[in-house]
């Protein structure tokens, strides 16, 4: 395929290869750029990712220095394109601080991400969730309708400090209320809607995982897709269907797909359409 797509290395981003393999992965072209290039070198990028990491250190909040970089301007005139756009952890807090998700109103940045809210600790949380998918239509999450066992959910790794959804605004609370921009959430193993701590693991509101603007091209979400591409990455403790694959499979089969690759099959599939 001789479309590219480009991935965004910002200063503190650890993420930027394993995102370019995975992408690799479902017949994609993908190439890193720096934070520091002209705009120009995304105006023929036929999708754009800003992959985890952390970003000038997380100073002030994670992904609000990165915002305001001089790239994101083309980040978010592609986005105004319709060009797809994904920010996976940081790169989700970018998108956010940036104003380009939920995107009900140009310009405004009505959510954030807050630290994480859990009992008993605070601060950096890593493990294995699960996902469903949001009421809310995107380009990279189409897969998700199609899942027919343990209860339309998917095992996804995560990792971050500052991850729960949240905002000031009543009218933005009753719109997530309702489901608009929400385009993930996280649920528990038997496919409810995740209620506490860890199933929700840091606190987010109406247990929402990801958001997607109205035109459904652009995504963040918390959650790493790129850890889990590849069947070896899942742990048999999840349990389920893709633990149980991961438990019988052949040594051959080890680089089979894992759960999180659907994201960027979906992907490859809209821009085919």
């Amino acid at each position: 395929m001789s479309q590219n797509i480009v991935v965004i290395q910002f200063p503190g981003v650890n993420c930027e290869y394993e995102t370019v393999r995975a992408l690799e992965s479902v017949g994609l072209n993908a190439s890193i750029i720096r934070w520091n290039a002209p705009d120009k070198q995304l105006r023929e990028a036929a999708a754009i990712v800003l992959p985890g990491g952390f970003s000038y250190q997380d100073r002030i909040r994670a992904g609000v220095v990165a915002a305001k970089d001089q790239i994101m301007d083309g980040v978010l005139d592609a986005a105004s394109r319709g060009v797809p756009v994904m920010g996976i952890c940081n790169g989700a807090q970018i998108l956010v601080e940036a104003g380009a998700v939920p995107g009900f109103e140009a310009g405004s940045v009505d959510l954030a991400l807050a630290p994480n809210r859990m009992p008993d600790r605070s601060g950096y949380y890593c493990n294995w969730i699960r996902l469903k998918k949001g009421p809310a239509s995107c380009v990279f999450t189409d897969f998700l309708d199609n899942l027919r066992d343990d209860r339309a959910t998917i095992p996804i790794p995560l990792a971050h400090a500052e991850g729960r959804f949240v905002t000031a605004s009543k009218p933005m609370s009753r719109s997530l209320g309702s489901g608009d921009g929400v385009a993930l959430i996280y649920a528990s193993d038997d496919g409810q809607t995740a209620a506490a701590f860890p199933e929700n693991p840091n606190g987010s509101t109406f247990a929402v995982a990801g958001v997607t603007n109205p035109a459904g091209n652009v995504l963040a979400l918390m959650p790493h897709p790129e850890r889990a591409a590849w069947l070896h990455q899942v742990p048999r403790r999840v349990g389920g269907v893709w633990a149980r694959a991961r438990a019988e499979c052949q040594r051959e089969l080890l680089f089979a797909p894992g759960p999180g690759r659907g994201f960027f099959e979906s992907l490859k599939r809209g821009l085919a359409s």
